[in-house]
């Protein structure tokens, strides 16, 4: 067992997991598995919590403030990152839109749904959070009921729970104006942000805004600064790391916990939610493939015509191959730029500064795959969320992507602070777990693709590109170069 590789073991941990919670369905055992085995599921979380929020913080700083001196930037940088945001913003556009249309979540049973749904409010009602679509099903005396038989609150603990809606004071109503949204955004008091899960996004304008002030003041003054943010990058990297480590013993406690949560002593609801589970993961997959195979190909070739469609594949097929093997942008990063460099033509100059900034904060992959997630899972549990939270969705998962590690199922733990954005229990991220290894494959080559593109681009405009028909692209690396 120590040899295998950790996403074999997490995967082995996950099947045990659905194992045991048929097992305990069927033998009516779903009580010790709340009780004794959910436990560690939530302890997992809570450590992902706690690392998530200052990860986001120190990455996104040391991303922006890494890019360099802002005077040498000019035309280029801006570019660049104005393409990369573009790119982003597409592809959760294109994941909202596929999303809403197949409603993955709605392809389960509708007594299952219901059930989702009265869960999900007393959860809400447990911490705190705003019924996001405003209806409250505990208030109708048939959902009661149900209420009853599949939690343990007592009759006057529902009660209650029904009848804190959650809903914003009328004051805070009247206060509301049309930028309202704007103005969430920027923090009065940084430290209560990062108290709050709820307001990752100042936490992000607070970073963006801490590594932009740190390109414009002298280098002697900001290089501490920025030591110091990258080692205590590091730290929480290695944090992420430990935890991972332990993460097959915790996916197995995660998923038993949530499947019996959800199915109870009823076996025929673990298999609705590896019904919807299918049809979530075929969403994805049509998202993920559109960006490679039509949405970049559509954006090269508008503003580069003399890469053709197949010359583009066949140059990028290896950093692609080792893409969908490591699941990690940033191991394939030599590879990405060979081929971006001898296949494609791009001037070195281009490649060293447009690829690794694109290794991080170009997440298109994980920024599609977070919008189909949120939504799903809303839906799963009949949560109608409005167009606007919808659009923080979008603002949140874009945003979170800059400070996604490019390693292997970062995207999870982004995952999370999404859900927190538009008041979602964290917990969820285990209906998806089994699915996510091999969507975070595809994930990754939908990023080294769209690196690529955007690199291709840059290097046209500012005439440092050379294409040349090649036979034989370039297949062999040198992973250390």
């Amino acid at each position: 067992m120590k040899k295998l590789a950790l996403h074999w073991k997490i995967i082995i941990g996950m099947v045990l997991g659905i194992i045991w919670a048929l097992l305990s369905s069927t033998m009516g055992w779903s009580a010790f598995t709340i009780n004794w085995i959910d436990p560690f599921g939530t302890i997992f979380i809570n450590l992902l919590k706690l690392i998530a929020v200052p990860l986001v913080l120190f990455s996104i700083i040391s991303g922006v403030a890494n890019i360099g001196d802002p005077n040498s930037l000019g035309r280029m940088g801006g570019k660049t990152l104005g393409i990369y945001l573009i790119t982003t913003i597409m592809a959760i556009s294109l994941g909202l839109l596929l999303v809403n249309v197949i409603k993955p979540g709605k392809l389960i049973d509708e007594q299952s749904r219901i059930d989702n749904r009265i869960s999900y409010e007393i959860w809400a009602d447990s911490q705190g959070y705003e019924i996001k679509d405003g209806v409250n099903y505990l208030k109708d005396p048939e959902f009661f009921e149900r209420a009853q038989e599949i939690s343990e609150l007592t009759k006057s603990e529902l009660q209650e729970a029904a009848v804190a809606d959650k809903m914003k004071t009328v004051e805070s109503r009247k206060e509301s104006t049309p930028l309202q949204p704007l103005i969430d955004i920027v923090p009065s008091n940084f430290f209560y942000s990062l108290s709050n899960n709820g307001l990752m996004l100042q936490i992000i304008f607070f970073a963006i805004f801490f590594g932009v002030c740190l390109l414009f003041i002298p280098s002697d003054k900001s290089k501490p600064v920025l030591h110091l943010v990258d080692g205590v990058n590091e730290v929480f990297l290695k944090m992420v790391d430990i935890v991972m480590q332990a993460a097959p013993f915790f996916v197995f406690a995660l998923l038993a916990g949530v499947v019996s949560k959800m199915a109870g002593d009823d076996i025929g609801k673990v298999i609705e939610i590896f019904k919807g589970l299918s049809w979530y993961s075929l969403t994805v997959l049509a998202g993920l493939l559109l960006m490679i195979f039509v949405v970049y190909p559509i954006i090269l070739k508008t503003f580069v015509k003399k890469i053709p469609y197949k010359g583009f594949f066949k140059s990028m097929s290896p950093a692609q191959t080792l893409a969908f093997s490591t699941s990690s942008s940033a191991a394939t990063l030599p590879v990405t730029m060979e081929c971006v460099e001898q296949n494609l033509g791009v001037n070195k100059k281009i490649s060293s500064f447009v690829l690794p900034i694109g290794a991080t904060v170009n997440m298109d992959g994980t920024s599609l795959y977070q919008a189909v997630a949120v939504i799903f899972l809303a839906q799963m549990h009949m949560i109608d969320l409005t167009i606007a939270q919808q659009v923080t969705v979008v603002l949140t998962a874009t945003l979170a992507s800059i400070g996604s590690a490019a390693v292997p199922s970062a995207g999870l733990v982004m995952l999370i602070i999404v859900l927190d954005s538009v008041g979602l229990n964290p917990a969820w991220i285990a209906i998806i777990f089994p699915v996510d290894r091999i969507l975070d494959m595809f994930r990754t080559v939908v990023n080294v693709t769209g690196d690529a593109t955007v690199c291709s681009i840059i290097a046209d405009g500012e005439h440092m590109l050379d294409y040349k028909e090649h036979d034989n692209p370039t297949q062999t690396f040198d992973l250390d170069s």
